[in-house]
C-alpha cells in the first residue's frame, strides 16, 4: 500500500477529503491511523483506522475507505484549538497526546517594549498564543508532509513525503520531491530509523550512508 501524502480519499458512496498526515505506533513503527482532510472546508479532520483503508490492488490514484461519507464523520476528530503561554503545552489528556502543533497567532507587544523599554503587552497580558494542536491515540505519534529527518551527525536530510506500507507495517518511507539528491528516489528503510516522534524522524544512519542506499521503485502518482 502507498500511503502519499496528499493522496485523495474516497469513501464507498463518495469522495470525503485528502490523507493529510499519518499517526504511527513508534514502537511497533505500524500505522495505526489516518488523518483525512474533509474535501469541503466546513467539516473537521477525521482519525480514520487503518482497519477501513481498502488494500491497494488496481493502483487507483486514490485511497478508498470501508464506509459510507456519513460514517466517516462521525469517526473521532482530530484537531484541538487553545491559547496558551509561550512554552506551555496543551493539557494532558488520559486518553490522548499531543500530535503535530500549530502556532496561529503570536502575542504583540507596545513599540517601546520591543525597543527594550518594557512597554506593556498588548492584547494578552498573559503573552498568550493561538494554537491548533492535534490529538493522536495515548502513546502514539503523528507524521505530516513537512514533518523533518535528520541523520545521525544532524544534519537536515529533508522532508517526509509519503510511506510505502505492508500489512500496516511502514518498510520505508519517502523524502519529498526536490531533495539533496535531484530527481533520485530516495527511500530510507524503516530499519535506519533510530526515533519516530510527532512531526520529525531521526536516523540512526549518517548523512553519507544514506547517499549508498539503493534506490527503491515508487510509483508517484501525478
Amino acid at each position: 500500500m502507498r500511503l502519499e501524502l496528499g493522496t485523495s480519499v474516497r469513501c464507498t458512496d463518495e469522495p470525503f477529503g485528502e490523507l493529510a498526515d499519518v499517526v504511527i505506533d513508534p514502537i511497533t513503527t505500524q500505522v495505526t491511523h489516518l488523518v483525512v482532510k474533509p474535501e469541503h472546508g466546513d467539516d473537521v479532520a477525521r482519525l480514520v483506522p487503518i482497519d477501513l483503508v481498502e488494500n491497494d490492488k488496481d493502483e487507483s490514484k486514490e485511497l478508498r475507505l470501508r464506509c459510507t461519507a456519513e460514517e466517516a464523520r462521525q469517526l473521532e476528530h482530530v484537531q484541538e484549538f487553545a491559547f496558551l503561554r509561550l512554552g506551555q503545552s496543551p493539557t494532558s489528556d488520559p486518553d490522548w497526546d499531543v500530535g503535530i502543533e500549530d502556532v496561529l497567532a503570536l502575542p504583540y507587544y507596545e513599540g517601546t517594549a520591543v525597543m527594550g523599554y518594557g512597554g506593556e503587552l498588548a492584547g494578552s497580558e498573559l503573552g498568550e498564543a493561538g494554537v491548533t494542536y492535534d490529538r493522536v491515540p495515548k502513546g502514539e505519534v503523528e507524521i505530516r508532509r513537512s514533518s523533518t529527518v535528520a541523520t545521525t551527525d544532524e544534519e537536515f536530510l529533508g522532508k517526509v513525503d509519503g510511506f510505502v506500507v505492508d500489512e500496516g507495517h511502514i518498510t520505508h518511507f519517502v523524502l519529498e520531491r526536490g531533495h539533496l539528491w535531484g530527481k533520485r528516489e530516495i527511500t530510507i528503510p524503516i530499519g535506519a530509523v533510530a526515533k519516530v516522534e510527532s512531526d520529525a524522524i531521526s536516523l540512526s544512519l549518517s548523512k553519507a550512508q544514506v547517499e549508498d542506499l539503493p534506490a527503491v521503485r515508487v510509483h508517484r502518482w501525478s
